[in-house]
């Protein structure tokens, strides 16, 4: 595997921290709330390792938002949120008037198109820096317990990713999201390789 020293471990801090933040401020425009942002964690993890992630434990249900990607790496990145953050986050953009009958649409609606803009924002700011062309499918909204999820997208042939979490609150509404950015195998030292390149120039 390609080494992974402190360095390049700052470098893409910065770039998902660069990526995060444009994003919250159309996010703020959104929501007409204030953002508040985390420098984002960053780990090398393989599948069984993702049950302690956050939001909430593996069997808890979370909100996800997921965007494959493809090119010269490919995975997928998520937006994850715990059931009751999600809820909050929805009521802000909803007027009092909706129909309940149309409030699991609109909260289906509302959770793609925040997630299409902070995970298309993070993933964008990865891609110019490494000069790459990605191609990305539509944003798909899901909810039930993180273990399952993760599963469901994480192939059995994918062993090892890179895990790069932040958090983002609204804090009116004490409202926080995290992203997982898992890269393939192969697709990992591709990035890898990128990134330090990139760096060196």
């Amino acid at each position: 595997m390609t080494r992974f020293d402190d360095a390049l471990i700052d470098a893409l801090r910065e770039i998902i921290n660069i990526g995060v933040g444009r994003a919250a401020g159309t996010l703020n425009e959104l929501l007409g709330q204030h953002i508040a942002l985390e420098v984002p964690q960053i780990r090398i993890v393989d599948q069984h390792e993702l049950d302690g992630v956050a939001p909430g434990s593996s069997d808890k249900t979370v909100s996800m938002v997921m965007l494959q990607f493809s090119g010269e790496f490919s995975g997928f990145s998520t937006l994850l949120f715990t059931a009751d953050c999600a809820s909050k986050l929805v009521d802000l953009l909803v007027d009092d008037e909706t129909p309940s009958s149309e409030l699991d649409a609109i909260k289906t609606g509302t959770l793609t198109e925040v997630g299409n803009i902070l995970l298309n924002a993070v993933m964008g700011s990865i891609a110019n820096l490494l000069k790459s062309h990605l191609n990305y499918t539509i944003p798909r909204y899901q909810e039930g317990s993180l273990r399952v999820l993760l599963d469901s997208i994480w192939a059995n042939d994918s062993e090892s990713a890179l895990e790069i979490t932040t958090r983002f609150t609204v804090q009116s509404s004490q409202i926080t999201g995290e992203f997982l950015v898992l890269f393939e195998v192969g697709s990992f030292n591709t990035f890898i390789s990128g990134l330090q390149a990139a760096f060196d120039e």
